[in-house]
């Protein structure tokens, strides 16, 4: 097996939507620097981002009730919610830059307008919801957010939803007009294709066998070239790993002092699908409902409407499943492997304080497809078994630690772990993710080159006029940034906040 060895300026683990949006920074900032990204598959957008393997959800707080927690007064904490809204509205920004300078093309291949509503059942669940319109609303990033409990204005907003139901319990739903639909796997797709038409060299069917550090401070990165049997030695003094669930094996081989007392649990996803185009017809919008008592928040149940591939599809779930794989196209040794010396008394806190969960996850595994069909009749009274079938989503890793509440704590959320001297950074955990994988990039900036923070900050200005200001604070600004990155992301206009 034969060996070469190059250097380089950056390094990019993982052809996701995290590489794609780190790497398009760069180019932006710093064209002459050199890139490369060595990706395991055959392509880009396969894991993680790939369209059928996340929600597709343009994450920005407005439907999903497990960023509005109630507190024990029963007065609502909206600032999950609104810090989820700030980031994906640096998202917008960025995408709207990229298209407006002609970087990418065809918006409306990636995001569309689409409503989106929180629906709840029940007199105590339904206070909820009013009680969290009032909270949110009273925050511009929310403004145009409107309640019913109508049954008969209901029935508008999502017929298929309200056919079959009876009178005989109490629903509301919230709904706004400005939520997207965002096709992850094509986005990413015409990021990789923009970055290789800009010298960026994008190595597929390349997997990561080790990584070291050398002696200059620069890290050294041997990867396989699986198709041609040889292994390749690469360094650069940046690092980054992007690889999903991957990421936490890797981050581990590097061995910097805050890869420690970190652990992973895997999560796969699986949702229902629509096979019944006159079905699928009947519904526009991703409505979310609340999850049930002791589930996890990444088990709020949702009936999506999504665009793949240009054709309106109907989604349900998502079902939790079980894999000790960290990838889909991971090892069934992936889980075991990642138990260290350094982790292993925080992985054993986490299975002592996460008995609910683990019942949760043996509950769904056993789930039949007729049980599975029932949870969803609690969205669509009149779902037939044979219009629906089961499509496994991608893998989640979320993040086990030791935080200030305690050792083996598990976290619902996306986090980066850097290196002390921002050598190399690692993004691991869940939702919500793609959504603020812009936000989430320049915080790796910020972490790892401040030194260069200062001659950067005019043109990250450029390309999100918001950057380090909170758009809730700045309603005026929020209304002339939100209505600009909709007409140039082809956003439909009556499905502007401020319209």
């Amino acid at each position: 097996m034969s060996s070469t060895q190059t250097r380089t300026d950056v390094i990019l683990i993982g052809a996701g939507i995290m590489s794609a949006t780190l790497g398009s920074l760069f180019k932006e900032l710093v064209p002459e620097w050199n890139i490369k990204v060595f990706e395991k598959l055959d392509a880009a957008g396969e894991e993680s981002s790939n369209e059928w393997n996340n929600a597709g959800t343009g994450h920005a707080a407005l439907c999903e009730l497990n960023y509005t927690t109630e507190n024990a007064d029963g007065t609502i904490d909206i600032s999950k919610a609104v810090n989820v809204n700030e980031q994906f509205q640096i998202s917008r920004q960025f995408w709207a830059h990229l298209v407006k300078q002609g970087l990418i093309e065809n918006p409306g291949a990636f995001i569309r307008s689409i409503p989106h509503m929180s629906m709840v059942q029940g007199e105590k669940n339904v206070d909820f919801l009013k009680r969290r319109l009032e909270a949110l609303t009273t925050n511009p990033l929310f403004e145009g957010m409107v309640l019913s409990d109508d049954p008969n204005e209901l029935r508008e907003w999502f017929p298929l939803i309200m056919d079959g139901r009876t009178p005989d319990e109490p629903i509301a739903a919230t709904k706004i007009d400005s939520g997207t639909d965002v096709n992850f796997g094509a986005l990413t797709r015409m990021l990789f294709d923009h970055l290789t038409s800009n010298g960026v060299e994008v190595n597929y069917g390349h997997s990561v066998e080790d990584v070291k550090r050398l002696e200059n401070g620069h890290w050294e990165v041997k990867i396989k070239d699986m198709s041609q049997n040889t292994i390749e030695t690469h360094t650069a003094p940046f690092l980054f790993i992007g690889g999903g669930g991957g990421s936490l094996p890797l981050l581990q081989k590097t061995g910097i002092p805050e890869s420690k007392q970190i652990g992973g649990f895997p999560v796969s996803g699986l949702f229902l699908v629509c096979k019944n185009r006159e079905v699928i017809e009947q519904h526009h919008a991703k409505v979310y409902g609340k999850a049930k008592v002791g589930a996890p928040p990444m088990s709020v149940p949702h009936l999506d409407t999504r665009f793949i591939d240009g054709r309106k599809e109907l989604l349900f779930g998502p079902f939790a499943g079980f894999t000790p794989k960290f990838l889909k196209t991971g090892s069934n040794l992936d889980l075991i492997r990642s138990v260290k010396p350094n982790n292993v008394i925080t992985m054993l806190a986490a299975g002592a304080k996460e008995m609910p969960l683990t019942k949760y996850l043996i509950e769904q595994v056993l789930l039949s497809h007729d049980k599975r069909m029932d949870e969803l009749r609690e969205f669509i009274p009149n779902a037939k078994n044979e219009d629906w079938e089961i499509v496994v989503a991608g893998q989640r890793v979320q993040v086990i630690k030791d935080t200030p509440q305690g050792k083996g704590t598990l976290q619902f959320g996306t986090e980066v772990v850097s290196s002390e001297d921002g050598s190399v950074a690692a993004l691991l955990g869940a939702s919500p993710g793609a959504s603020t994988a812009v936000h989430v990039m320049l915080k790796v900036l910020e972490q790892c080159f401040p030194q260069y923070l200062p001659e950067w900050e005019p043109k990250i200005k450029e390309m999100v006029p918001s950057y380090g200001l909170k758009l809730s604070e700045h309603p005026d600004l929020f209304k002339t940034i939100h209505e600009s990155t909709a007409v140039t992301l082809g956003l439909e206009e009556k499905d502007m906040v401020h319209n």
